[in-house]
């Protein structure tokens, strides 16, 4: 059996876990915050056997989407001058890790 930890957008997240639903995958959904943009993220968790992991994979993969946002950044190139100009960075696509789980329960 093996555990996926999947970090996307929040953007993301209702497409992928209802896709996930779907396909018959069971979905924890996670509110999390990212560390660059400290934007809000979801981290889905969702177990299943170890022949239905690339499946869920794919899904996940197809529906996180990867696209360039324009951000206003402030720059400081000295303690009396101050300049803002946008800065383009790269958003969304997922994080994922695949464990083992050793055992399951629910009860």
């Amino acid at each position: 059996m093996k555990l996926i930890l999947a970090i996307m957008s929040n953007d993301d997240s209702p497409t992928v876990s209802t896709q996930l639903n779907k396909a018959g995958y069971q979905v924890t959904k996670l509110a999390t915050t990212g560390g660059f943009l400290r934007a809000g993220n979801t981290t889905l968790i969702c177990g299943c056997e170890d022949d239905a992991v690339q499946r869920a994979l794919q899904i996940i993969e197809k529906h996180s989407s990867k696209r360039t946002e324009i951000i206003p950044n402030t720059a400081s190139y000295d303690i009396s001058h101050f300049s803002s100009f946008p800065l383009e960075v790269q958003v969304g696509g997922a994080v994922i890790f695949v464990l083992d789980v050793e055992q399951f329960y629910k009860v």
